[in-house]
């Protein structure tokens, strides 16, 4: 006889809880890491025995035992989907709102190494560019990003040439468009956007937000069918 993790008791005082893995409980961890599975079938427009079928396999070997596709079935259509799919509707009237998009193309993407002197190779653009020209830069933990028109190359080049370059990206496009107020209230509203992507096989290089902006940045040959993709959103 075994006992998996999920049966392992955990003592809160006097009390006894045991953490058992049920089908249930497996299906919706299965659906979770699978966003578009998980649309289709809060749709209805899915298989509920072929999915019970496909699904078999993986339920049997998590929970150590053989599963009848009759319970996974069950469990499918007593699965309630996210929030954010259930107000698809919601979603639907703030795509429509969606602002302008515009793009820009000759970008080029420059990745640095944090350092303490980064911040004044930074300063050193700021004084010196022109501002007719389109510039982001965003810093994470261990490195900085610095997105600028192609024409300014050698004015960066300068800058930074005391600095650690780690990547270099060139023959970019932006594109960006404007959000609704109160966007960051909205939950699902940036899985609508990523999930077009991904249908369409475009690969995102960087992407770029503000408060009620979203950029996207992409290599050349992606800008037309990234456009029409949010051109299709609404």
């Amino acid at each position: 006889m075994y006992i998996t993790i999920s049966e392992i008791p955990v003592f809160t005082g006097m009390k006894k809880t045991f953490f058992m893995k049920t089908i249930a409980s497996c299906v919706e961890d299965i659906l979770i890491t699978q966003p578009f599975l998980e649309e289709a079938l809060s749709r209805s427009i899915i298989n509920f025995s072929a999915l019970a079928e496909e699904l078999q396999t993986p339920v049997s070997k998590m929970l150590r035992k053989p599963v009848k596709t009759g319970a996974i079935m069950m469990a499918l259509r007593r699965y309630s989907p996210p929030k954010y799919l259930r107000h698809s509707k919601q979603l639907k009237s703030v795509l429509k709102d969606l602002g302008d998009i515009t793009v820009r193309s000759n970008l080029i993407d420059f990745t640095f190494e944090n350092s303490k002197t980064l911040i004044h190779s930074h300063a050193k653009i700021l004084e010196s560019i022109n501002t007719e020209v389109f510039y982001g830069f965003s810093r994470g933990i261990y490195e900085s990003n610095l997105v600028i028109s192609s024409s300014e190359k050698q004015t960066v080049v300068d800058a930074f040439k005391n600095e650690t370059q780690i990547g270099l990206q060139e023959q970019l496009s932006a594109i960006s468009i404007r959000l609704p107020k109160d966007n960051s209230k909205i939950s699902g509203l940036y899985y609508q956007i990523f999930k077009r992507f991904a249908w369409e096989g475009i690969a995102l290089y960087e992407v770029i937000s503000t408060t009620n902006e979203f950029t996207v940045l992409v290599e050349d040959h992606l800008v037309d069918q990234a456009f029409s993709t949010l051109k299709r959103l609404n």
